[in-house]
């Protein structure tokens, strides 16, 4: 569901190099051929008034099913419209994206918030859904509002799922060791300290599929230096060679001691077992950490958003990837295609599509949380007081920068703590050839 959480599990997650691949292709750097197609058959087939097409990546059985279930129940109250699902596997849709919206795309099609977007809204492939907006936007936070809305300050998007990125730990283990939430960095030090001393590993740490490091740099810089600065940073718009962004690093310096040695070589999974089996104390994470977790110890789960590094921005931003659908810039059936949307952007379908994805939470905030569990009501707590959100740095900047400068950097960084400069001198390089 989320382009950087592979593994094996109910969702069509996949690994880095495929990520990395995808996200070339998705942003119109390599074509493709067996194209994507919609059922349609764009504007210019002179569509059915009556038909509704709809793109989907939703490809596993598990969450095929459940937005297959949510389409339905649209059908049976929309006065006669009906749905043609047009589902590809997850890899390929995204890989045939960029073709697939300049060619003859479903009216309604999946894809995520933020810059990936807005990146496609800029090229004018999708259609403004302001008038929309008008009429769901109670339905949505500030902060959702402004993950859905174009470099033109117009809506293109309507979310509909989402997860949090924090600090994972086990309950019963912090209560046998007396540990506390920690609110600041120095006081994260100093329980990273307290658990060492204790023989645990105090941070769990993963870095061979190349993408949670992301999460660490996202973390950090927003702490440091505040979200404008961090959305400006992956736009192209702030230098990697600032003194902010090498005080994210130095940051990072200082929290790298209490980070679970030889991430080059281990997997997200393998550092997630560690804190299930309360040999590590935290972990900096998606929600989705939980699916290491057998259902007997996932009440034990529970998070923290990360601490606050400089009062000025305090804990305001939080990492929480939006995935939901845009439309079509002509689509076949523009009326049944909005009704659709609406009916998307409400809290029924949402929560319907959570029971086959528990580690999400519905972004309508008006959903009734009686099914959630205590971590999903706290995800969603944290979600909905969050005056910024940001969408995890490889759905936030240009796919080439995240696959190259990015990871590179981000791994030469774990390798050599102290070739910092070196290392933002080439992530601006690159920087500056790709955001010309």
């Amino acid at each position: 569901m989320v382009l950087h959480t592979p593994g094996s599990t109910p969702l069509p997650h996949f690994g880095r190099r495929t990520m990395l691949r995808v996200m070339l292709a998705g942003a119109g750097v390599a074509a493709t051929s067996g194209l994507l197609s919609a059922c349609g058959g764009g504007a210019s087939s002179g569509g059915d008034s009556k038909v509704v097409t709809f793109g989907n990546n939703l490809s596993d059985q598990v969450p095929k099913d459940a937005i297959t279930a949510a389409v339905k129940a649209f059908e049976a109250q929309s006065g006669g419209l009906s749905v043609t699902i047009n589902t590809k596997q997850h890899e390929q849709y995204q890989e045939q994206i960029n073709n697939y919206l300049q060619g003859k795309p479903d009216d309604v099609l999946a894809w995520f918030a933020g810059y990936r977007m807005r990146f496609f809204a800029d090229k004018g492939l999708t259609s403004d859904l302001s008038d929309l907006w008008g009429k769901v936007g109670g339905n949505y936070s500030d902060a959702l509002k402004q993950a859905s809305t174009g470099t033109d300050g117009k809506q293109y998007f309507v979310p509909f799922t989402q997860y949090a990125w924090g600090m994972f730990y086990r309950k019963s283990l912090w209560q046998e060791r007396g540990y506390a939430v920690p609110k600041t960095l120095d006081e994260l030090v100093a329980l990273s300290t307290k658990m060492k001393a204790d023989g645990l590993i105090p941070i769990a740490f993963a870095q061979k599929q190349g993408w949670p490091a992301m999460g660490t740099f996202d973390q950090l810089n927003f702490r440091v230096n505040g979200y404008q600065f961090h959305v400006d940073l992956l736009a192209g718009k702030e230098d990697w060679q600032d003194k902010r962004v090498k005080d994210v690093f130095d940051t990072w310096k200082r929290l790298l001691p209490f980070h679970q040695e030889n991430a080059l070589g281990r997997e997200w999974q393998e550092a997630a077992q560690t804190l299930q089996q309360k040999k590590s104390g935290m972990y900096l994470l998606g929600a989705f950490v939980g699916q290491q977790f057998p259902d007997a110890d996932k009440d034990d789960l529970d998070f923290f958003p990360f601490p606050e590094i400089n009062p000025e921005h305090g804990t305001d931003t939080v990492e929480a990837p939006i995935d939901g659908y845009m439309m079509a810039k002509k689509p076949s059936n523009s009326d049944g295609g909005l009704k659709l949307l609406e009916y998307l952007s409400s809290a029924e379908p949402q929560l319907a599509y959570l029971k086959a994805d528990p580690t999400a939470v519905a972004t309508n905030q008006k959903a009734d949380q009686a099914s959630y569990s205590p971590l999903q009501k706290k995800v969603a707590d944290t979600i909905k007081n969050a005056k910024h959100i940001t969408q995890f740095l490889d759905r936030d900047t240009d796919p080439g920068f995240a696959s190259e400068a990015a990871t590179n950097g981000l791994i030469a960084f774990i390798k050599d703590p102290n070739s910092v400069d070196s290392v933002l001198k080439g992530m601006a390089d690159q920087a500056k050839n790709i955001f010309k």
